[in-house]
């Protein structure tokens, strides 16, 4: 069955009125391909926003003046077909202001096209890997990013129609609006959960290196955690300004993950700080890498949730746990602990590693911030 077909079944042999039909009548759904292309300037170069995984995004602007984002799926691309199919019947049931907005498809002919609303900022990685424009995201700005992106995933993970794991968070996948708020976007890889179902093994491994969880890299094993982990190197991201892996650094510091934890147990945490950031709130920071830290924990398990997560960022006063050992297995293709390790997987779906060096139960304690006081502490750094 191709895309068109397959989406018409979608949409005409659900049988009986559904939650998506409430959707469907508030916008035009299918877009015709010679609209689209009049109002992309028949897909120029100059409207042309980026490449995602599947195709180019461009930029359009419709007769009403409304303007928008047009993915257009690559003709020759063999696995892009099930992405948008999937990307147009999930993105149909979700809707959340961390969400970006879709506005409709187009499936005719051999184009296959998805039309998203336009966020004139484009996405987190234009900015925050550029130090020519990091410097327009103030540490304010940067904790409203975290923050919101934790909320979009709240929603996806845990109030959403279904469970949703989108399976692909990343930089590149958040966009920011006029304010610089984020939105998630690029559902073409995420899956749903029905029911009470948690967790599958899959033989399909689908994601970004450097952001994918090792159980999952590694064994298939797919859950919320997932989503959990690659968040967590997005929140290391934001907080340093520097990408997962930068082969232009030394071996010390090229993997992030590794380095966050090495300067969190040698108590220099802060010093992961992005050095752009001339002023920036230290209690926040600190409780952000060590948050980060947290979600990119080798066992599964010991993982927060995202509901767990948001409390950290919104409670005025909280607990937050001394992270365990990080999930390095599988990341730029060596170890980065110092001892022979193996990731193994439980029957109850936690993860930890075998051999080597575990963290002391000595040092099993919890770290204290108060939301009360970190509202005074923006001081300048002197960077």
């Amino acid at each position: 069955m191709d895309c068109c077909s397959g989406l018409c079944a979608y949409f005409a042999g659900r049988g009986g009125r559904t939650e998506d039909d409430d959707v469907l009548e508030s916008f035009d759904l299918f877009f015709e391909l010679q609209a689209l292309q009049i109002a992309t300037g028949f897909f120029s170069d100059i409207n042309k926003l980026g490449h995602g995984g599947f195709g180019p995004v461009y930029k359009g602007l419709m007769p009403n003046g409304v303007e928008v984002a047009v993915k257009k799926l690559s003709l020759d691309s063999r696995q892009g077909v099930r992405e948008f199919t999937n990307e147009v019947k999930l993105l149909l049931r979700v809707q959340h202001k961390n969400l970006v907005m879709l506005m409709g498809c187009c499936v005719q002919g051999p184009e296959k096209m998805l039309v998203y609303e336009y966020l004139p900022n484009k996405s987190l990685d234009f900015f925050i890997f550029d130090k020519t424009k990091s410097a327009a995201l103030d540490w304010m700005t940067r904790f409203r990013i975290i923050t919101g992106v934790a909320r979009g995933l709240l929603y996806l993970h845990e109030q959403a129609p279904v469970r949703i794991i989108h399976r692909d968070i990343k930089a590149s996948n958040i966009l920011l609006d006029e304010k610089l708020n984020p939105k998630i976007a690029d559902f073409g890889l995420a899956r749903l959960f029905p029911g009470e179902d948690t967790h599958l093994n899959t033989f399909r491994i689908s994601g970004t290196h450097g952001y994918m969880a090792p159980e999952y890299a590694m064994h298939g094993y797919l859950s919320v955690k997932t989503d959990i982990f690659s968040y967590g190197v997005l929140v290391l991201e934001i907080v340093s300004g520097r990408k997962t892996h930068d082969r232009l650094l030394d071996r010390e510091k090229a993997d992030l993950l590794s380095y966050s934890w090495m300067l969190y147990e040698a108590g220099k945490a802060l010093e992961l700080v992005d050095p752009s950031l001339a002023r920036y709130n230290r209690e926040e920071a600190a409780m952000c890498i060590q948050l980060g830290l947290l979600c990119c924990q080798a066992s599964i398990a010991d993982r927060p949730d995202m509901n767990s997560v948001h409390l950290m960022l919104s409670s005025d006063s909280f607990t937050l746990p001394r992270p365990g050992l990080p999930g390095l297995q599988g990341r730029g293709g060596r170890r980065t602990t110092t001892s022979t390790s193996a990731l193994t997987i439980n029957t109850n779906g936690s993860s930890g590693f075998t051999g080597g060096t575990q963290p002391s139960e000595g040092n099993s304690f919890v770290e204290e911030y108060s939301r009360n006081s970190m509202s005074n502490s923006s001081i300048n750094v002197g960077r």
